[in-house]
This record gives structure tokens, sequence and C-alpha cells, in this order.
């Protein structure tokens, strides 16, 4: 196996195969060199592509077609699996600007899912997913994919503990033992479908973008990309393009992996605009906390003053509370619509977070 970084503009490539392929007299050596590549550019970007993650290609390709499918469909369609239908579950179709970062409506539409359970769960975020009767090949490429990127984040994970000087499995042991899982199809139309005009670099406004500026909520997201570019990172070098790479997932390290590490570790602020004069189609995957976990900094590593400043000046250090807490804080400012119909109030003090 072949556990080197090649670079790809900025941002490196680092081969996880040694942790998501079977083991080898080489495999200690090899993990120990692939968690050294992770913590360089965890500490560096956050933001790194992976390769040898074992996702099949026909798997890809099956949600990827499946995906465009329904994004064709005629708007009445898509709207019989709005978010509206799915309750406190908040699964279902978004259509464009349907959902804020920053407070600003995003240009995108999407489809929200997360692990299928039943209508009797009583917690916020969490049921059974809505499918498109239009689409049912799409029920089958989300729910394989989901689990397959679920063995990806576990692996990736047992990198960042190694990365930590941690056991490789102290995270699957224990946070992510039963991780909070959500996936996401993000279909960024060009500026002329999504009624802000005529595409074209100079007739967006400096403030209108696919997503705004944000960082993700949990521990990784896992993106898988289409042939478009337009997602940007905000590294110590500025902002700097993330393109599409064949056969790479892009990951970064969220807010939660930030405050285990006392700031170590930062979650970067990222954001999309699609320049491409096409449709933009993307994957995010979250692999997050436990939803009854809490998330102190880890004992094995020393007191921080936080390292650098957060984009947005929080301090995530005077979080308390569960996972469960911030992502329900969080996602009801999102669809601020949906939040105070369908989620519980949250108090003050963790709203600000």
């Amino acid at each position: 196996m072949n556990s080197a970084v090649n670079t790809a503009g900025p941002l490196p490539v680092i081969d996880v195969s040694p942790f998501t392929g079977p083991s080898t007299p080489d495999t200690g050596r090899e993990r120990a060199g692939v968690a050294r590549r992770i913590e360089a550019a965890c500490l560096d970007s956050g933001f790194f592509y992976i390769s040898g993650h074992g996702v099949p290609d026909d798997l890809i390709a099956l949600l990827r077609e499946a995906a465009a499918r329904f994004f064709l469909l005629p708007p009445e369609h898509k709207m019989r699996i709005s978010m509206d239908r799915g309750g406190r579950a908040w699964r279902g179709y978004f259509p464009v600007g349907g959902e804020l970062t920053s407070g600003r409506p995003d240009l995108k539409e999407g489809l929200y899912f997360g692990a299928d359970l039943g209508h009797e769960d009583p917690r916020p975020l969490h049921g059974p997913n809505l499918y498109p009767e239009e689409v049912p090949e799409l029920r089958a490429a989300v729910r394989a994919y989901m689990d397959a990127l679920t063995g990806v984040g576990q692996a990736v994970m047992r990198g960042v503990a190694l990365s930590l000087g941690l056991e490789e499995d102290y995270f699957a042991s224990g946070y992510t033992a039963t991780p909070t899982v959500l996936f996401r199809i993000f279909h960024y139309p060009p500026a002329a479908e999504s009624g802000r005009g005529g595409w074209g670099p100079d007739e967006w406004g400096p403030d209108e973008w696919g997503v705004g500026e944000h960082t993700d909520y949990g521990l990784l997201t896992l993106l898988l990309q289409d042939g478009n570019p337009g997602l940007q990172v905000h590294t110590a070098r500025g902002w700097i393009e993330a393109p599409p790479i064949p056969g790479t997932l892009v990951c970064n390290i969220g807010d939660m992996l930030d405050k285990l590490t006392g700031g170590l570790f930062r979650s970067t602020p990222h954001r999309v605009r699609n320049q491409t004069g096409r449709g933009r189609l993307s994957f995010p995957f979250f692999f997050d906390p436990g939803w009854d976990c809490e998330v102190p900094p880890l004992p094995a590593l020393p007191a921080r003053d936080g390292g650098r400043p957060r984009w947005d000046g929080l301090d995530l250090r005077a979080f308390t509370g569960t996972y469960g807490d911030y992502l329900t804080a969080k996602v009801a400012k999102v669809f601020p619509h949906l939040g105070g119909r369908v989620l519980p109030h949250t108090s003050a003090g963790r709203e600000t977070v």
C-alpha cells in the first residue's frame, strides 16, 4: 500500500487504505505514517483529500445518477417530500433559498437524510427518511452510501486518534460508538436558474453564495463532489479552491473535534459558489459524536489558550451540554421557519453558540 502524500494544489491527498483495507505485516507502520500526515493537515488547514477510502465506484455512480434524476423533477414533484412533511426527523427536500447560512439564504436546493429510524424515536433530527417515489433507486443508493461512509468515518477517526497520541479505537469505543450520522445531497443551480439573473462571475453579488462562510458542527465531514468546482477553503494562506479530484473525498474537521482538541485542530471556514454555468451536485456526509455525548477537551492533551482565534469570534469551550444540544441549536437557525415549529426550545445560553 502507498500511504504517501501527493499534493493537489495547496491541500494534500492522503491515502487512508491502511485503515480501510485488510491488515498486513506493515499495517502498523503504514497507519502511523498516515496518522502523521493527518496531523499535519489538521494543524495546517483542517482540510485534506482522502484516497483509498474503499467506497465502490458503482455505488458512487448510482448515487450521482439518482440524485441528478431527482433534481430534474418538476418542483411540485420534489415538494412531495418537502421537509415540512418530515416533522422532528428534519428530513426531506428544501428549495433554493430554503436554507440559511449566517442568516442569509443559500443558492442551493437539497435533500436531508439520516439514519432510518422509526417515527417513535423522540429525539429531534431522528426518524425515518423521505424518499421520492419518482426515483425509487435513490433509497437503496442513499442507504448503501451512508453505511459505507460510516465505515470510512470510523477509519479516518482511527487515524485522528493516533495523530493525537491516543489508542486508535479511542473514538470508536466512546464518542463514535453510536455516531450521529447525517447525509445531504445539494444541487447548486447556475445563477440564471436560481432566480438571481444571468450567470457570470460579475453578476454575483458579493454576498451571494451557494453556501456562505461557515464551519461544520461535528467531528468529520466527508464530501463527494461531482466534476464541477465551487468549494473554497479559508486557510492561513487565504481562500483557496478545493477542486474535485477523481477517486477522492474531501475530508474536513468540525467544531466538536476543534472542541475536543482545545483548539489544536481548528474547524475551518469554507463556502461554495457555483460559477460553472452548469448545475453542481455535492454529497456531504457528517460523521459526528453520539447524540448524548458531552464533548469536553481531551484529558490527554495539554491545556491550551484555544489556538488561533475562530473566524466567528466564538469560544467553543464556553459551550456545555451534549452534542445533540449543540446540533439542535445550530440547525434551528438554519431552518428557522421549521425550527420554531418542530424542534424543542433551547436555552439562550446555548443559542449563542
